[in-house]
């Protein structure tokens, strides 16, 4: 696609508020505690006053108005300018269900806590239940006006810096595992809660959740009581698709960087750029990443053209692509780079740590091939 002269001035502008803000290891370092927390509330708060955040999400809940294309946009230029944000992507698409199936008091309180740089949560994982949702345990009981809540989530991003946790519980277990589950919107400060992190590869981003006696009201009921597996399955291309325009953000940050280093390291008399292994290798990997972004902003074109629910396989193939590419190019940029891209100055294996979690979370990208797949009648 093409973007209009308002999307390229947009992009632009991201581009250099992050070459700005975030670009070196030393600005980096000092946004996130020397790299120990994974979101910068100086740069979310920044992002809040120019009126970028929330860009897609309705104007008459607070939110920008705008459509997909530009919030990939967004999402791909602070991906690409390695701006530490990551838990924005997670309340965007905490957003998305509100949005479908929220009250109006739901939908004003998210839409206008993303837009102020505030984060919100999803916790549908537990040790039990990842892939297979189904599986899920913990329990929501009625009791006159109010549920409890008890049982464990797990691998929750950005739960310890959330506003509210979007939570699914099961309400009954008369049917199918796929039948009485629902989901809750829960304040992260409600009596009960305890919010522990999982130590990862990466700064603080996932946490274990425990529940004990946790009562929310019935109006933490977000859509329908036991049909939050309905709710799950609609809507999951524009997840996959915000998964998959951050994966395409830091597979071009990385593709920059190594055309940055080969351009400028010398071997054997020579850059090492003049080397075809190298060269031809780079020229791959800029095909593939140009491809990738093509494809990504089709989808976020067709969904901005309300075909939304149509698009279960090509979220599907976008997720799986763009992940797989982000993993790729760093661990090809590491390997030519030598020793540099191993070290932490250079900021190469930051970026490879980063690449790895995307292929794991949001379903796994096997899972993806099985939807995949299965859209072709295998």
């Amino acid at each position: 696609m093409r973007f209009s002269r308002e999307q390229q001035e947009f992009a632009l502008a991201v581009r250099e508020f992050c070459d700005a803000e975030c670009k070196t290891l030393q600005q980096r370092d000092a946004l996130t505690a020397g790299g120990t927390i994974a979101n910068s509330q100086v740069i979310l708060d920044k992002f809040a006053a120019l009126g970028w955040l929330a860009v897609s999400l309705p104007e008459e809940y607070g939110g920008g108005g705008a459509g997909m294309v530009e919030e990939c946009i967004f999402l791909e230029e602070t991906s690409r300018g390695l701006a530490p944000i990551t838990g924005y992507s997670t309340g965007l698409t905490a957003a998305q269900t509100y949005l479908r199936y929220g009250t109006e008091e739901q939908k004003r309180t998210i839409v206008s806590n993303m837009a102020a740089g505030k984060l919100e949560a999803i916790a549908l994982s537990e040790p039990g239940a990842g892939s297979d949702l189904g599986g899920v345990r913990i329990k929501a009981e009625l009791v006159d006006d109010h549920y409890v809540i008890n049982g464990q989530k797990t691998w929750i991003s950005a739960a310890h810096v959330a506003e509210h946790i979007l939570l699914l519980a099961r309400t009954d277990t008369s049917g199918s595992k796929h039948q009485g589950l629902t989901l809750f919107m829960v304040p992260t400060d409600t009596p009960g809660l305890e919010i522990h992190g999982i130590t990862t590869m990466e700064a603080r981003t996932c946490n274990d959740l425990y529940f004990t006696d946790v009562a929310v009201p019935v109006t933490a009921v977000v859509g329908t009581p036991n049909q939050a597996w309905r709710h799950l399955m609609r809507g999951l291309s524009v997840e996959r698709l915000i998964i998959a325009t951050m994966s395409l953000g830091a597979a071009e940050r990385a593709l920059d960087d190594v055309i940055a280093f080969v351009t400028e390291r010398e071997q054997f008399g020579r850059t090492i750029s003049s080397f075809q292994a190298i060269r031809h290798r780079i020229a791959d990997l800029a095909t593939e990443i140009a491809f990738a972004k093509s494809f990504v902003y089709e989808v976020a074109e067709r969904i901005d053209a309300g075909e939304e629910d149509n698009l279960n396989r090509e979220g599907s193939m976008a997720k799986l692509k763009c992940t797989e590419i982000a993993k790729k190019t760093t661990l090809e940029a590491m390997q030519m780079m030598g020793g540099y891209g191993y070290t932490r100055e250079y900021g190469m294996e930051e970026q490879v740590r980063h690449a790895l979690a995307p292929t794991i979370y949001g379903g796994t990208n096997e899972i993806q091939r099985e939807i995949i797949s299965k859209s072709l009648g295998l």
